[in-house]
Formats: structure tokens, sequence, C-alpha cells
């Protein structure tokens, strides 16, 4: 599993590639409170993710709850089949801002 950050008119995009489960979820959940933490948006950019667990899951919820209580913008975009099922399945879909693309994503939250 990555993780890159880039920045596009002044939101952190993470590009998040690999197995996002139980040994790796932490670093995804360190490196969005990292990003939250610069007082930015912030975009996942999940097209690279081939799974993801219950763990990742919780590491993405946590930092969209941080997002929302500090007025910040977060969003996924472009999330790849697998992981959108999992989405689906525990009815986040629903709760998450969801893009088709991260320039979607980024008219959005700039």
């Amino acid at each position: 599993m990555e993780i890159s950050i880039s920045e596009q008119n002044g939101v952190q995009v993470a590009s998040v590639t690999g197995e996002v489960d139980l040994s790796t979820s932490p670093q995804v959940r360190e490196a969005l409170l990292k990003e939250l933490g610069m007082g930015k948006g912030v975009i996942v950019d999940l097209s690279g993710v081939a799974y993801i667990d219950s763990s990742g899951v919780a590491s993405l919820v946590e930092a969209f709850q941080t997002a929302k209580s500090k007025g910040q913008g977060f969003a996924l975009a472009q999330v790849s089949e697998t992981p959108m099922r999992v989405l689906k399945l525990a009815r986040l879909d629903q709760v998450f801002v969801i893009y088709e693309t991260v320039d979607e994503a980024v008219n959005a939250l700039a």
C-alpha cells in the first residue's frame, strides 16, 4: 500500500494504491489526519485500491468526521469497484461525498 499526497487548487489529494487492511490502515489514518491538520480540504483518490477492509473503512470514517468537525471539505474520488461494494454494503456511499473523478472533486472543494 502506498499513499502519495499532492495539492491541486489548494486541496490536498491523497492517492492510495494497493490494499488497505488491518496492517496498512493506520498509515492511511495517519496521513489523512495529518493533511486535515493543515487546515485544507482533502480528497481521497481510491482508484488504485484493490481491497479495503473494515479497518480501512474506519480510517476513512474517522477522517470524514474530523473534517466535518473542523468545517473542512472531505471527499472520495474515483472509487474502484471493490471498495465501492464495501462502501455500499455499509451504506457509507450515502454518507461520503463521492466524485467520479479527482478533477470534479477538486472543483467542488476548491
